[in-house]
């Protein structure tokens, strides 16, 4: 394996958001010494914000695991081998399949903002074993708006914010959040320049709101109400795109017949925005040459989050900015993170599987059950539901409660100390590595870091442990393997032929097909790239759904492709788009944006009536849980010492509920819900409206001291919200609106 000498600049990519921006870094030993952007790097372009320099607290950290482990009867661990784990686990999962059914078997996880690779050969392993149901963090998040997006137009869009005229973002905060190239480039471009505009809807004077030349500072929850006005007034002053809507859009009169009895001035007064600020909003969306629009977590995460999605697809649908410069687009897929297609149910309580994800919330009662169908084990990859899953405690107690739970991680997380077996997994900069967030249009980009630094002893990466699990399992014979390993080492060509006749002529390959790739191919490739063998039947795919557009972007075939990607250690533009290519990615045979979607215009029609509020006499306020700010990340970043800045995450609280509630800045607070309660340091802050307060993310996990002893700073937001609290069509969990109480604490509590 080839890896860094000390001191010479290489590149990779930060993985703390899903951006994955490029970046160079230089090593003093096992130390990441430096960073800095890579200007090779085709989406980032040398940009990176602070985040990204303290990944060393990632790499060299005192969770960091080495050792295979088991639990004991007792709740602690003793290390075994890796050929004892492997040979355990296996034998367990089998005899889960053959005594209870392989749909018994529940996967969580495959990666988290950087780590997709490795989860790309959890698949054979899982379809071995017979596992049908599976969840990950975007059934948290997205799975409203993977559910809006199939319907009208069978893909995912993204805004193509570095061009358009006017920007949208709705429960977004991208100075802090990023999700889109060069973030805080672009939205200083747009804010300084007088042809551009910004929109934001959002509770929070955020670090963007106060860039946006319209901030809808919408009361929390209350995000429907005004996305329902701001779609109205294009219905009621005829601002719609009618030339765009005859000649792409079916359901369109639908659609224009519920938005006309949206009584605006009702709703600006339920969501608590000026009128007239609204009317301005909706008539400059109207007036632009180009609208892209972005909706995050804010509303994803809090009531009505499906409404919301569709309500805000209805505001670029209506006026046309699709397939255009600065516009909405469909986009190419390296490899999909989730499936589009149709919604399925959980086997214990009939929840949506929506994109072949459960939602994470109803896992507990997946478990906590003595029906038949229940879940018996779990594999978590990459992952810590233990921590991120609603109601932390229920979820602690279903994790207990199966009959088998697996972690595959780099460190002792919150969940892994649940498990009956910990296998610890190479960092990030230890093995090759990828992200799946490949989303944007007219150029997409894929980037496969090659690895740093050998393998942590006693670690090994997740493509080799799916492997040794496959092949404890013997599904697959060297037989059948063989003519492969022979073709491989012949050359790409060579092996493109030999598969496509072995894979034809046995059906059981296919079923394993990374493992397949991994065992045969892997061993050719250079540089220690094994676990970039499943790259290649990825690349294969690509080259044949978007053939033209990866010809454009310089690849002759799948082939050419693939090894580009291995060549390229700042990544490669796989896919050059045109603009009416985004008609050709819609996914209904029409080719046309379907719009009309009963459940939701019925939803939308129901806003008129009076809804009771969901906070209380004895829970007032509403509180967002996971707030995203400078010094917060994904809780990968578990060593709290690369904070800077508020060190135990402050609770954010208005200037009139501290002086209702009788605090000041860094006085203590018990925070209470129906869940649970929690302590916490105040910050008082002008950014948040009175009945509105907020935590942050990525507090809450343990760490281990210098000194040995095991500290948790701040508070696990988890354990305040409730798993109930959701979304009625997508399951995803009201994060950013749970109803609380504040108490100051005396001193000395």
């Amino acid at each position: 394996m080839s890896t860094t000498t000390t001191g010479e600049w290489q590149a990779t990519a930060c993985i703390l958001c899903e951006c994955n921006c490029g970046i160079v870094v230089q090593l003093e030993d096992r130390t990441i010494a430096k960073i800095r952007g890579d200007r090779e790097h085709p989406a980032s372009q040398g940009y990176t914000c602070n985040k990204a320099l303290r990944l060393d607290h990632y790499q060299n950290n005192r969770n960091r695991l080495t050792s295979p482990l088991r639990r004991r009867p007792d709740g602690s661990y003793e290390e075994i081998d890796w050929d004892t784990a492997i040979a355990e686990i296996a034998e367990g999962f089998a005899r889960i399949r053959d005594e209870h059914g392989g749909d018994k078997i529940f996967y969580y996880g495959g990666g988290g903002q950087g780590n997709h690779l490795g989860g790309a050969y959890s698949g054979a392993f899982l379809k071995a074993v017979g596992a049908r149901y599976r969840s990950n963090a975007l059934a948290q998040e997205k799975t409203g708006e993977f559910w809006i997006d199939s319907q009208l137009y069978g893909g995912h869009t993204r805004g193509e914010f570095e061009h358009a005229e006017v920007s949208v973002f709705i429960g977004k905060n991208p100075w802090m959040s990023q999700s889109f190239p060069r973030a805080r480039v672009v939205l200083n471009e747009i804010a300084k320049d007088p042809a551009r505009s910004m929109i934001v809807i959002d509770p929070v004077l955020t670090d963007t709101a106060k860039l946006a030349d319209f901030h809808l500072r919408v009361r929390p929850g209350t995000d429907a109400w005004c996305l329902a006005a701001l779609a109205g007034v294009l219905v009621h002053e005829g601002l719609c795109d009618e030339e765009f809507l005859a000649a792409h859009v079916t359901g369109a009169d639908a659609v224009r017949a519920v938005l006309a009895d949206v009584p605006i001035s009702e709703y600006a007064q339920r969501c608590g925005v000026d009128e007239s600020l609204l009317r301005s909003a909706a008539r400059r969306i109207a007036s632009a040459d180009s609208v892209s629009v972005f909706e995050d977590l804010g509303v994803q995460q809090a009531p009505n989050s499906t409404l919301c999605s569709y309500l805000n697809k209805l505001l670029w649908i209506l006026t046309g900015n699709f397939a255009k410069r600065g516009a909405q687009h469909l986009h190419s897929s390296f490899a999909p993170l989730f499936t589009v297609g149709g919604v399925g149910r959980t086997p214990v309580t009939g929840a949506p599987v929506i994109s072949g994800l459960v939602p994470s919330n109803v896992v507990p009662d997946e478990i906590l059950t003595d029906h038949p169908d229940r879940f018996r084990a779990m594999i978590v990859e990459s992952s810590n539901p233990a921590h991120s899953i609603a109601d932390s405690a229920r979820v602690r107690e279903a994790m207990l409660a199966l009959d088998l739970l697996v972690v595959i991680d780099v460190a002792m997380t919150e969940t892994a100390r649940l498990a009956h077996y910990v296998l610890p997994a190479a960092s990030q900069i230890e093995k090759p590595e990828a992200t799946f967030f490949n989303l944007e249009f007219p150029h997409n980009t894929f980037h496969l870091r090659h690895p740093l630094l050998e393998p942590l002893p006693g670690t090994l990466a997740e493509p080799e442990i799916w492997a040794r699990l496959v092949r404890a399992l013997g599904v697959v014979g060297e037989e059948d393997l063989h003519p492969l390993r022979r073709a491989a080492r012949a050359g790409l060509a060579a092996y493109t032929t030999a598969f496509l006749t072995a894979v034809g002529a046995n059906p059981a390959l296919g079923r394993v097909l990374p493992y397949v790739l991994y065992e045969t191919l892997g061993p050719t490739l250079p540089d220690g790239l094994a676990g970039a063998a499943a790259l290649w039947g990825l690349a294969q795919k690509t080259a044949m759904t978007y053939p033209d557009a990866v010809r454009r972007a310089g690849h002759a075939d799948g082939n050419a492709l693939f090894e580009a990607i291995l060549a390229g250690r700042s990544g490669v533009t796989f896919t050059e788009h045109e603009y009416d290519d985004d008609y050709v990615l819609i996914g209904h045979d029409d080719k046309r944006i379907a719009v009309e979607i009963p459940e939701m215009l019925t939803e939308t029609v129901a806003l008129a009536q009076a809804r009771p509020a969901l906070t209380t006499e004895e829970f007032p306020l509403v509180l967002s849980a996971g707030e995203r700010r400078a010094y917060t990340a994904n809780d990968i970043l578990r060593d709290p010492s690369w904070r800077k800045r508020d060190p135990e995450g402050a609770l954010r609280i208005s200037v009139e509920d501290a002086a209702a509630t009788g605090v000041g800045n860094g006085d203590r607070v018990r925070i209470t819900t129906a869940a649970g309660a929690a302590e916490a340091t105040v910050e008082v802050s002008d950014v948040m409206q009175p009945g509105h307060v907020s935590l942050p993310n990525g507090f809450g996990v343990d760490d281990v001291d210098a000194d040995g002893r095991a500290v948790t700073p701040g508070v696990a937001p988890n354990e305040l919200t409730s798993s109930q609290w959701r979304d009625a069509y997508a399951g995803t969990p009201w994060h950013k609106h749970v109803p609380a109480r504040i108490e100051r604490m005396a001193a000395g509590d």
